[in-house]
């Protein structure tokens, strides 16, 4: 790997790194995905530190080039974060759908509430 290569590698992870961290920091981002992406800038950085490593790791599992190996290891990570995001997604939904009714009813029973008293 050569070196133009492992310093777009570790300017990734820390751009990662420092992203990840200031959408923790203002709320923008829960936990858990900020770990997801913890996990991808250690990634990045072990390929970027260690890429011989790397390199025969992706040789042991099959792959002909580490670039392929990591962008199917992203591709599985992002797989993933899209579940997590559609379970999050169905779960707000079936709480808005709880919460509209409750509303429904509690307008209900003011509006008759309402005409008892008027």
């Amino acid at each position: 790997m050569s070196i133009g290569a492992i310093l777009v590698v570790l300017f990734t992870a820390f751009l990662i790194l420092i992203s990840t961290l200031v959408l923790l920091k203002k709320g923008r981002i829960p936990v858990k995905f900020a770990i997801l992406w913890l996990v991808v800038f250690l990634v990045l950085l072990l390929v970027g530190c260690i890429p011989n490593v790397i390199m025969d790791i992706a040789a042991k599992f099959g792959f002909k080039t580490m670039s392929n190996m990591l962008t199917g290891i992203l591709i599985v990570m992002l797989f993933f974060m899209c579940m997590a995001l559609t379970i999050i997604v169905s779960g707000q939904k079936t709480r808005i759908t709880l919460l509209t009714q409750e509303l429904s009813m509690l307008k209900e029973k003011v509006e008759k509430k309402d005409k008892e008293n008027g």
